[in-house]
């Protein structure tokens, strides 16, 4: 029987696309994990996995338009995320106007996302800890609303419940267009994608 051998990390990227969240079948379909259910979307229409493991990361490279991407899925936990961003980076030598960040927002309702070009943290942690450990704000980001905190949840709480099922296919439909926002994205066409997909 033969077996196709995996074929290797690219030796060079142009962009990083990041997807937070939490490993561990415990957080699957979680708020905090928007991040990580885009990029799976991404992946998907895509045609590759992300299943190589590699600076603290789920991780593959693929193609986006003309540019070598590196796909990744931090298993730092949310609140470490820049340990496994910044290695990327630092890996790659890529700037923070090329790592494009996937993220959950309580701000926005399910079904919602913003495009930003950089940014303060919006007290996100893992957005926090990306900024902190980069030392630059300056870096692309999609958010993907997760629904407002009821008032008598706690935070913690409220990012570590599961979507119910209708709101699931919403984000998923949702996670559909940050993947075409990424592609824009990384062709140039940031503020078209703003335009398109800001609500």
């Amino acid at each position: 029987m033969f077996f196709k051998k995996k074929e290797a990390l690219s030796a060079s990227v142009d962009y990083i696309v990041a997807g937070l969240g939490n490993s561990g079948t415990r957080y699957e379909n979680t708020r905090h994990n928007a991040g990580f259910i885009a990029a799976d979307r991404l992946a998907d229409k895509l045609h590759v996995r992300i299943d190589r493991i590699k600076y603290k990361s789920l991780v593959t490279t693929c193609t986006i338009g003309e540019h070598k991407v590196l796909l990744m899925k931090p298993s730092t936990y949310m609140n470490n995320s820049g340990l496994a961003v910044v290695e990327a980076m630092n890996f790659y030598k890529i700037p923070p106007e090329r790592v494009i960040v996937l993220f959950d927002d309580i701000s926005l309702d399910v079904g919602k996302m913003r495009i930003r070009r950089k940014g303060s943290d919006g007290g996100h942690n893992g957005i926090k800890n990306i900024i902190y450990l980069s030392g630059s704000d300056q870096f692309p980001r999609i958010k993907l609303g997760v629904g407002h905190k009821p008032e008598k949840w706690d935070l913690a709480d409220w990012v570590l419940s599961r979507f119910s099922e209708d709101e699931l296919k919403i984000l998923t439909e949702t996670a559909d267009k940050a993947c075409d926002a990424v592609e824009l994205m990384i062709a140039g066409q940031t503020d078209k994608a703003m335009n398109l997909y800001n609500s």
